[in-house]
Formats: structure tokens, sequence, C-alpha cells
């Protein structure tokens, strides 16, 4: 037994120096690079610094070294329009945009941004996409041309801030407004004249009289960013209960990131949509109440119906352009048809 003791102490000294000549033998192993992403919003500085940089800062600290987010503003490395090429062909790795806006081409990028009437309020976006369908449709755009559709929120509505009063639908005629493309083609039957011009820009355009106002957002953000100092009145009838905008990512680079980082992004992003939310809602109506710069107006419920009825036509001249259109349009109609019958608080009147 003696000898056996022995035998197994001088066995289990050899292993242990063996094992430590090999470690101490090994070279050394250098920290595994970061993963760095270079992320463009649509949002220019000041706007981001509410819709977007929260989450990023957040995802960059939590990541722990592992991965970097860089964050770029608008048109900061590529004009807004050029988003969407730029992403798929690798020369930015994400973007937090909508998909009108960046020109995606794809069967649902018309609904990006301020469809009209789609929504009521920011609650519609997140439940249209989770509970109605239109997730899986997206992905399925998406994946079709290389992009991964990560996800969905609401931002703002859509109203008008302009030099001039509008208290009916004769004063939109000739009005040149900065607006997103598919809002434009919309609100042309009602005489706007749309103005596609950088984002940076619109503020300076509306001092030169190159513009006569917005219909780009609600007046939070008309605040945030300075339109407010340059524009007189804010319509109280919007044509879009909230904007509606993604975040996206080049497809061969969101396979090579970690499942453990997929996830984080995951929740970085849905922490985006969630501050946003709050964010806007309290905005909104606080600056109508204490804002002080811009005047109050609107267009009474019944011509301001002319309106809603012409968003229904719309909706079916753009279904009638492929079946994925129709699709969509089709939840959009279901779920306002599940709103109203619900009743309050989902819907009124």
């Amino acid at each position: 037994m003696t000898n056996r003791r022995d035998f197994l102490k001088k066995a289990g000294a050899g292993t242990i120096a063996a094992a430590g000549a090999a470690t101490l033998a090994a070279p050394a192993v250098k920290a595994q690079a970061p993963i760095k992403w270079r992320l463009q919003t649509y949002a220019g500085p000041a706007l981001a610094e509410h819709v977007v940089k929260p989450a990023i800062d957040a995802f960059n600290k939590a990541a722990n070294g592992e991965m970097v987010i860089e964050l770029y503003t608008a048109d900061q490395l590529v004009p807004t329009a050029e988003l969407f090429r730029a992403m798929q062909n690798g020369t930015i790795d994400a973007v937090q945009s909508d998909d009108d806006s960046m020109a995606s081409p794809t069967e649902v990028t018309v609904f990006g941004g301020y469809f009209p009437f789609a929504s009521r309020y920011s609650l519609d976006v997140p439940v249209l996409f989770n509970q109605y369908g239109l997730n899986e449709i997206w992905a399925e755009e998406y994946e079709k041309v290389g992009v991964k559709h990560i996800s969905a929120g609401s931002w703002d509505p859509c109203h008008f801030n302009t030099t001039k009063p509008i208290r009916s639908l004769e004063d939109l005629k000739g009005l040149r407004l900065y607006t997103f493309p598919t809002a434009g083609r919309f609100l042309t039957q009602f005489g706007v004249i749309p103005v596609t011009i950088p984002y940076e820009d619109a503020e300076v355009a509306v001092q030169t009289g190159e513009l006569d106002g917005m219909a780009w957002s609600g007046i939070t953000e008309d605040y945030t960013v300075g339109w407010a100092n340059v524009t007189k009145y804010f319509l109280t009838n919007n044509i879009s209960g909230a904007w509606i905008g993604h975040f996206f990512a080049n497809m061969e680079r969101w396979n090579e990131v970690p499942d453990h980082l997929k996830s984080l992004l995951q929740l970085a992003m849905n922490s985006s949509h969630l501050h946003r939310q709050w964010w806007y809602w309290g905005g909104e109506a606080s600056l109508r109440v204490g804002g002080g710069k811009l005047e109050l107006t609107s267009i009474p419920d019944a011509e301001w119906a002319k309106v809603e009825e012409a968003a229904v036509k719309f909706w079916d001249e753009i279904a009638a352009e492929s079946p994925t259109k129709a699709k969509v349009v089709e939840i959009f109609k279901k779920y306002n048809a599940d709103m109203a019958k619900a009743g309050r608080p989902y819907r009124y009147g």
C-alpha cells in the first residue's frame, strides 16, 4: 500500500509538472479584436441623441469590448437616399431608417415612414409587426436582397409645421413641404408640392423661402431639431399616427455576429423603441400645451374626413400594384377594423 501511494504521488507530480511545462511553452494568445460596425441613422445630430444614441451607448457598454457600434448621423457617410445600397454592398454595416426614404428595392418600401392613416397611435406599429404578421413579411422581403431586418418600431405622428396657417384643405394648395416620398405622393392631390432635400438643409430652406414648412414629424421633433424656430404654425390634424422605422443590417455582417451578441443587439433595439415610445408620446402633449413657439391650428373634422376617404382609395391603388402589397394592405384594413370594433380606448368615434 505504501509503495502504491508513493507511485501515485510521483505520477501526480509528474503530470502537474508536464502540464505546467506545456503551459509555459505555449505561445501567447492575443485578445480577439472586437467586431466593429458602422451604423448610420436617418436622424440629424440633435434628434439622434434621443432616437438612437442611448441604445447604441448601452449596447457598446454591455458588449464589454466584444463589439463596438460607431454611430453616424444623417448624410454623414452617405446620403439618406443611398443608405440601403451602402448597407447592401457593405460600405456601412447597419442602418436606422424607414424603408421609404432610404429607397429600399422591396415590395414593402411604400409602407415605411408615413403610409397615410395606417396607424392612429404609436402602439399600433409594434402590434402590427408583432401580432398581425408584418414582421414575417419584412423579414422575407429583405432577405431576398441580402439585408437583415432586425426590428421595427414607431416614432412620432406626421403633422404639418409651416410658415403659413392651415385652417382648411384650401390652405394646403401650393405649399412647398419637406416630406417623405409616399406621404408626398399622397398629398399632391391636395395641392401640396413635395420637396426632397437633405435633412440638415430643411431649416435653412424655410428661412430662404425654398420651403413653406414640413410634413415630416410631430411637434417634439419640430422643437428638438430647431424647426419650431423658423416656422410659426402647427396643424393638429395628422396623416399618420406614427412613423414606421426599422433597424437593418448587412446580412453577411449579421451572420458573423455570435448569437449572444445578436440577442444583445435585439435587446438594445427594443430599448430604443421603448425610449422613443414615451419620449414622443409625452413630448407631443407637453409641447402643444407649453411649447410657446408654434400656434396650433386645425382643419374641421368634417373637412378632414375627405383626406381620410382619399387614404382608403390610396390604399387600394397601392394594393393593386402587387400581391405582397395587397397582403400588407389587407393586414392594415383588418387591424384598423379590429380596433374600431374594440372601441375606446383603441378607437374613438
